[in-house]
């Protein structure tokens, strides 16, 4: 049985937007990345049983960023690491604290990559007990830190979703429909984020409790389809490289009036390298020196330029991101 006071605390987070210094209200969320990383690490589950990295480095080596990106004026940073893939949420906790940023982390588990970032016993258990597994993150906090998740994050491959992943989905449903968190999902295709969307209806889940993670590697027309139906479309692999792609995929949402549904980001991260107990970092993003910072330095002056409403902008990276991840149940 779940303690009394533990039920109060989730109950009492509905309609906030959790961080992992505690709930904020939304309309305190100001500009947001919806999907970034810190620290991650791609050994795999089976040898990844403690952060690898070094917490000391880690946090030298990101904060900077972190504050330069305050100064950008962005407010907050949805970091996107599942567990199992290197996810450290005390690292988090120092980073918001001395950034100034809010940050968000997540419960769930990642089944793209052919599995490898699956604990054993997410092949075995049944969606109810996975679920519990992540409920108890929410009601209890991660790690015995008390640091409880904003969201849950996970992970598939392409096409149809297999039975292993159908699984994680519904489990994601049914934690969605007792905590009210919101479901994001790296997808890898159009065709994934649509079946996710079945599995969702099936559980009596609204669509808009779903993040399609990585929807700019979708057609454009699915794109359009998923954010008609409800579902978040985030376009999160943005760099100075695809910077016309972008821009013309958010005038074709535009001109389809679902700019509303549609979220930003870069992807950018630090690696964990090496196969030792102790691994060094590697950053992945489109430039070192901008590292979470090319949507304010190139893609928002490029919509300015291009006929976009400040109203449209505030949208996109103010409205969008806290109707997001605030957290209520939606249901079908």
């Amino acid at each position: 049985m779940v303690p009394a006071s533990r039920v109060v605390g989730a109950e009492a987070s509905n309609g906030r937007i959790m961080t992992v210094l505690g709930p904020i209200n939304p309309a305190d969320l100001g500009m947001t990345l919806t999907h970034e990383h810190c620290v991650v690490d791609f050994i795999g589950a089976e040898k990844a049983a403690a952060p690898r990295h070094d917490p000391e480095e880690a946090f030298t080596t990101v904060l900077p960023h972190l504050r330069k990106l305050k100064e950008r004026g962005c407010r907050s940073f949805v970091e996107c690491t599942p567990n199992y893939i290197g996810r450290d949420v005390r690292l988090l906790k120092r980073l918001a604290s001395a950034s100034g940023l809010h940050i968000l982390t997540n419960t769930g588990y990642y089944g793209a990559a052919n599995n490898k970032f699956l604990p054993q016993h997410a092949f075995s258990e049944t969606a109810d007990q996975l679920a519990e597994r992540w409920r108890k993150q929410w009601r209890d906090g991660i790690d015995g830190t008390g640091i409880r998740p904003g969201f849950m994050k996970l992970g598939v491959e392409k096409g149809k979703l297999s039975e292993l992943h159908a699984k994680l989905i519904r489990a994601a449903a049914r934690v969605h429909s007792q905590t009210g968190l919101t479901i994001a999902v790296h997808t890898g295709d159009g065709e994934a984020a649509l079946d996710e969307l079945r599995v969702l209806k099936e559980e009596g889940i609204a669509p808009n409790a779903l993040v399609w993670v990585h929807a700019q590697n979708g057609p454009g027309a699915t794109q359009i389809e998923a954010a008609e139906r409800g579902a978040w479309v985030s376009l999160d692999g943005y760099s100075e490289k695809n910077r016309d792609r972008y821009k013309a995929s958010l005038r074709d949402l535009r001109a389809k009036g679902l700019l509303r549904r549609v979220l930003l980001s870069h992807d950018h991260f630090w690696s964990v390298e090496g196969d030792g107990a102790r691994g060094t970092l590697k950053l992945h993003a489109s430039d070192a020196e901008t590292a979470f910072e090319s949507i304010f330095a190139h893609l928002l002056p490029d919509l300015r330029e291009a006929g976009f409403s400040e109203g449209e902008i505030n949208q996109l990276m103010v409205k969008n991101p806290a109707e997001a991840f605030t957290i209520r149940t939606r249901k079908a």
